[in-house]
């Protein structure tokens, strides 16, 4: 029997059928869980303003797709103003017991909610429905509190930054206020996975600095160098994109604690910008 010659080129071909069929698999993949790679909600609520003797209400209200969030409205005898506070993508508001303690000492009134799918809101998360309850988070200040929008402070951590801005453009807030926040959720993952086309498969944007780009209230954007999550150069470009009046505060520590590890500094910062940017009539 005459065996047939082998072709040199037939084995690095079959590898790399192999390999583009397990990066076709990869991107597959990635595109239909990536929900939870963005998303991580945490439903049991641990702890509330009361376990730090602080006064507060426990609200809910009905987004426009009628969704029902849960929050905390924590009010203040002599208010300077109103903050309505999105949070990160991960955990729920019982995480966020130092930021009420920091608005109370600043003599703000602090609006925390969970979107969809967080402690005990309803639903599921993804980026037009954090919108919403964003938005229902706001439309509950102003009807049911009747809270001048002059006087509302937006401000998000993280990828609740992204929800700020997004208010921000819908509104006219008296300011803006994004803490450890990414230029668009599409760069922080093509940096991530830089071998995968990323900015094709992503269904969630998160485009924050296309919105800060037009915004004509006043921004800080607060960011640390060693944050190791959302990394600094976001937060500067964020700054430079925004219009004036706009402000840079530097803290340190990481993406998680940056705020706690700088606590004073933080405190200050704030309380000065929002001081030199005080309500609209």
């Amino acid at each position: 029997m005459k065996l047939l010659p082998s072709h040199p080129w037939r084995i690095p071909v079959i590898i790399l059928l192999v390999c583009l069929g397990l990066y076709a698999t990869l991107a597959v993949f990635l595109y239909a869980t990536q929900s939870r790679h963005v998303y991580f909600p945490t439903r049991a609520i641990s702890a509330t303003p009361a376990h730090l003797g602080i006064p507060f209400e426990e609200i809910s209200f009905t987004t426009a797709d009628s969704v029902r969030l849960a929050g905390w409205f924590v009010p203040v005898e002599h208010p300077q103003g109103t903050v309505l506070f999105c949070h990160g993508n991960g955990g729920n508001i019982s995480y966020l017991l130092e930021t009420v303690r920091l608005f109370r000492s600043l003599e703000y009134n602090l609006l925390v909610f969970d979107y969809r799918g967080y402690g005990a809101s309803e639903g599921t998360p993804d980026e037009e429905g954090t919108y919403r309850d964003g938005e229902a988070a706001y439309t509950y200040l102003v009807r049911a509190r009747a809270i001048a929008p002059g006087s509302i402070v937006f401000m998000g951590r993280s990828l609740g930054g992204a929800v700020a801005a997004w208010l921000a453009q819908q509104h006219a807030p008296r300011a803006l206020i994004l803490e450890s926040t990414f230029t668009s959720l599409s760069d922080v993952a093509a940096e991530v996975y830089s071998f995968l086309p990323v900015r094709w498969i992503l269904r969630f944007r998160y485009a924050t600095i296309d919105r800060v780009a037009g915004l004509r209230c006043p921004v800080l954007v607060i960011h640390s160098r060693e944050d190791e999550i959302i990394p600094f150069h976001h937060g500067r470009a964020l700054w430079e994109r925004a219009r004036e009046p706009r402000a840079f505060l530097e803290i340190k520590g990481g993406h998680n604690e940056g705020f706690l590890v700088s606590a004073g500094v933080y405190a200050a910062g704030i309380r000065d910008f929002l001081k030199a940017h005080p309500p609209s009539l």
